[in-house]
């Protein structure tokens, strides 16, 4: 499946990501994790972004909550909703733990994904998603800090224009802890299996 136009070099870099900083790494302090530990290889959670009512927004305000962080644009023509479908049903699989859980969905694409944009399309796919958005030299910042990528396709004729983007979805404990990483290659049950552990574990792991 094309993943938004993703370049070749976009996905050469997560693999790389994934060989350099992740390969085997998949114990931590007892727990069997499913999905890729980044435990100690990424820095905290931290932004200061606008959310989908308008509101500003930094990080501490999720802290308490595991995170899934996923950077795309609402106009992406595949990946982006298929990804959100997904983490939908991961939500319902876990049940009443999914309420210690948000989803932040990055937009890649501020300059048309506003709060109200924003608002309608992660509402559309599960309560626990909040949109994001803001200033696109805060979105490139919040990027490149998690070693993530985009580029802007060139307009066509009809103005519009499509967004390459990766596709890695990144797990935060509830201190804002970035632990683990899932990739398209990750299935459903392993990012189930994980965030049931994530969310059990609480603030204090």
């Amino acid at each position: 499946m094309k993943l938004c136009r993703t370049r070749r070099w976009l996905l050469l870099l997560m693999l790389a990501l994934g060989t350099l900083l992740l390969a085997g790494c998949h114990r931590d302090d007892g727990v069997e994790w499913q999905l890729n530990n980044v435990s100690g290889h990424m820095p905290d959670l931290d932004f200061q972004l606008v959310d989908d009512h308008g509101k500003n927004v930094t990080a501490q305000d999720y802290r308490g909550k595991v995170v899934l962080l996923y950077f795309g644009y609402t106009h992406c023509p595949d990946v982006c909703p298929l990804t959100l479908a997904q983490l939908h049903v991961v939500m319902q699989r876990l049940g009443p733990l999914a309420d210690g859980a948000r989803i932040l969905f990055v937009s890649v694409d501020p300059a048309r994904d506003t709060p109200e944009v924003m608002h309608a399309y992660v509402n559309a796919f599960d309560p626990r998603a909040v949109g994001l958005s803001g200033p696109a030299r805060e979105i490139e910042a919040l990027s490149k800090r998690y070693r993530s990528a985009f580029t802007r396709e060139p307009d066509r004729a009809d103005g519009q224009y499509e967004v390459s983007h990766s596709s890695a979805i990144y797990l935060f404990d509830g201190n804002g802890k970035a632990r683990l990483l899932s990739t398209p290659s990750n299935t459903q049950d392993q990012m189930v299996h994980d965030l049931h552990l994530l969310l059990s574990l609480g603030t204090h792991s």
